[in-house]
């Protein structure tokens, strides 16, 4: 086993514990991720909102499909 593969192990495990931590705690991370989204928004005066709200919603996507399915992290914009 090269050390490659070993690093592709590694991140395998993490992506397994992430998964399993926003399967556990979806709602807190999201809103973990709207709070800094309005943090950074209010920061930089409201000027690049939309792109904020995008890069929000594309972590949420991303980090509720760690487990193949978007089920975990509650969208904000659709009723639960």
């Amino acid at each position: 086993m090269g050390i490659f593969d070993k690093f592709k192990d590694k991140a395998e495990d993490l992506k397994d514990k992430a998964g399993d931590l926003v399967d556990q705690h979806g709602d807190k991370v999201g809103d973990g991720l709207d709070k800094a989204g309005d943090f950074v928004d209010e920061k930089t005066g409201g000027k690049y909102g939309d792109k904020i709200d995008q890069g929000v919603d594309k972590a949420k996507d991303g980090l509720d499909g760690l487990d193949g399915q978007n089920d975990d992290i509650p969208d904000a914009d659709k009723p639960a």
